[in-house]
């Protein structure tokens, strides 16, 4: 395949991950219940979120640690792609991750769903990717589903604590 014929099928590998994890859940929700489906993604997310880091680390040669690192492997994750995560590192050690348009909760609304609480499955995720670049990451939720300002799905707040020995 050449260039442009690539750029297609990986928005299409994309596209097909992002839709198989909606039913996922959906499918675990409707059969268990919504807290199961929630509990079930947060082990599922927690689980592969710091295998994807090392393997981010690895692939593109990431060096770098702390925040640094972190905002670098961001970019390569796929959901900062798919979900439009805009990652900003506002100091040596911060960074913020926003979302302003969630797709999965504004499915979920325009299907006639409530929003899902999912900050306890980002939670994990974020702190077991956030982990594999430095065990000194700090998470910290500052808003999520389903409370959140209309014009802001979820913020995350990443910082190095300090009293972390590596």
């Amino acid at each position: 395949m050449e260039a442009p014929e690539l750029r297609e099928y990986l928005r299409f590998l994309l596209w097909h991950y992002r839709v198989m994890d909606g039913f996922w859940f959906l499918f675990v929700e409707k059969e268990y219940g919504r807290k199961a489906a929630e509990y079930l993604d947060e082990l599922v997310w927690a689980k592969i979120a710091g295998m994807s880091a090392k393997d981010l680390v690895q692939r593109f040669n990431i060096q770098e640690k702390g925040i640094k690192g972190l905002v670098k492997a961001l970019q390569f994750l796929p959901w900062t792609m798919l979900v439009g995560y805009h990652v900003s590192q506002t100091g040596e050690d911060e960074a913020l991750v926003t979302v302003p348009e969630c797709p999965t909760q504004m499915a979920r609304v325009k299907h006639g769903l409530p929003e899902f609480h999912c900050q306890d499955m980002h939670q994990a995720e974020f702190e077991s990717f956030a982990h594999a670049i430095d065990p000194r990451i700090k998470v910290e939720c500052l808003l999520a589903p389903p409370d959140h300002p209309p014009d802001m799905f979820c913020k995350w707040r990443f910082t190095i604590d300090e009293s972390k020995v590596v």
